[in-house]
């Protein structure tokens, strides 16, 4: 009788204890989005400088760490479509920066010297990427997802 009531006694502590931290992290959790949208409302203003000083391509590649930093603070459903945003535009700036050639004064009709063609074709394609459908589809998941979620317009 003694071992029933001991193991019965242990089972509910464990059962409490279960109980206490599954709450505990449900706690913790309450809003899984709310250091992202923190982050989102955060971002805002200096994402839209950062598109702003540069105009098209060279706004997003000075905007490239504000989107990191998005991505980083990004809720799991977000992943994919920050890491897409993320790397089409780290590439454009890779591969400018290869080419030796500054983003905000490129002009691929007067290619600076020294830019080879085979510079010219990779940088080309690089910001092709940039306007692709899965590009674009992650930038609108991004964009709704701040407009939805966080109440905060995001404007990539």
């Amino acid at each position: 009788m003694t071992r029933r009531i001991v193991a019965g006694a242990l089972a509910l502590a464990l059962l409490v204890a279960a109980g206490l931290g599954v709450l505990t992290f449900l706690d913790e959790e309450d809003d899984p989005f709310e250091t992202y949208c923190s982050e989102v409302e955060d971002q805002r203003e200096p994402l839209g400088e950062a598109l702003a000083a540069g105009g098209d391509s060279a706004g997003l590649i000075l905007a490239l760490p504000i989107f990191r930093e998005l991505m980083e603070q990004s809720p799991e459903d977000l992943i994919d479509e920050w890491s897409t945003v993320v790397a089409h535009v780290q590439e454009l700036a890779d591969v400018l920066e290869d080419a030796g050639v500054d983003p905000a004064t490129y002009d691929r009709k007067a290619l600076p010297e020294g830019v080879t063609s085979a510079e010219r074709e990779s940088i080309d394609r690089a910001a092709t990427a940039l306007g692709s459908p899965v590009m674009r589809d992650a930038m609108a998941g991004v964009q709704q997802q701040a407009r939805d979620v966080c109440g905060t317009p995001l404007v990539l």
